[in-house]
């Protein structure tokens, strides 16, 4: 009896690869990278500009000038901080910031899960009333605005002035009013792409109005959330003429209004102040970090979507 042979294929051996294949470089792909470098220098040039000057004594700069290199020094950012006393207008930052962006997010969900979960003739009307706070100037509003402010009293744990003006909630109350437009024009559009399928399996399983927001609708707006949540954040940290406008004292103002105590009445040291707005910015920079990925994600959702 002979025993079989059993033959085995050869072992293919792996292909490689090909190369991916280089795009010629044409003439206009040149100018647009040199239009796109130049734009890029254009616009980090003043920030770049204020770090350099921040780190420089104002004696070397006013012997040298300020197109000059030389005098190095930490000691504006100590100043500064001392002077502008930002320790304490930070906090005050944080006191305004924080419940503003929360109860822009909140109301501003709200609205649009109405506009985009309920189909009523005033649906387009709601949604063009919320828009278009957007596009009236908000100087415009300071007169009627700083009367009314000046005439709502509020209680005394709320409000030293007790009335709305000179407080923590005036400037709440006014960056929620004029932010929320935005968050509900982005949040309705992103909840109307939500497939109406979650909604009825969420009514048959019985789920009341409030749990279908809750607990369907703002989990899957997570990225948009957070990419408002970014950008609010910044822009609301980042007002100064409210503030100006609606505070009278100096211990309550934010941070980026206290940069005026860098001010002297016949001298400003440019090179103190460029620290003290280096210093201001450095809450925003690191922020929008800590939140980049959801940011971009939910700048990017639904953009491959044909």
């Amino acid at each position: 009896m002979s025993a079989s042979t059993v033959t085995r294929p050869p072992a293919s051996t792996p292909t490689a690869k090909p190369a991916p294949r280089r795009r010629p470089l044409r003439p206009a792909r040149v100018v647009l990278h040199l239009f796109l470098g130049a734009v890029a220098v254009g616009w980090l040039f003043p920030i770049l500009w204020a770090v350099l000057t921040s780190l420089r004594s104002y004696a070397y700069t006013a012997a040298n000038g300020y197109v000059s290199f030389g005098g190095w020094t930490f000691d504006n950012y100590v100043t500064a901080w001392q002077t502008a006393e930002f320790g304490k207008h930070f906090l005050n930052s944080v006191y305004i910031t924080v419940p503003a962006v929360l109860l822009t997010l909140f109301l501003a969900s709200c609205v649009a899960f109405v506009i985009a979960r309920f189909s009523w003739k005033l649906n387009i009307v709601l949604l063009g009333l919320f828009t278009a706070a957007n596009l009236l100037p908000q100087q415009s509003l300071l007169i009627p605005l700083f009367r009314i402010f000046t005439e709502v009293p509020l209680p005394e744990f709320m409000s030293d002035s007790e009335l709305l003006y000179d407080s923590y909630w005036g400037l709440i109350l006014v960056n929620v009013a004029f932010q929320c437009g935005f968050c509900v024009f982005v949040l309705s559009n992103y909840m109307k792409a939500l497939p109406r399928d979650l909604y009825e399996a969420a009514m048959v399983d019985g789920a009341s109005i409030w749990r279908q927001y809750w607990q369907v609708t703002m989990p899957l707006c997570r990225p948009a959330l957070a990419a408002l949540a970014t950008l609010e954040v910044t822009w609301i940290y980042n007002e100064f003429f409210w503030a100006t406008v609606l505070m009278r004292t100096g211990d309550k103002f934010p941070v980026t209004s206290s940069l005026n105590n860098l001010r002297g009445e016949f001298f400003t040291d440019n090179n103190l102040v460029s620290a003290g707005s280096v210093l201001v910015a450095v809450p925003t920079l690191v922020i929008f970090f800590l939140l980049q990925k959801q940011f971009v994600k939910g700048l990017t959702l639904g953009a491959s979507k044909g």
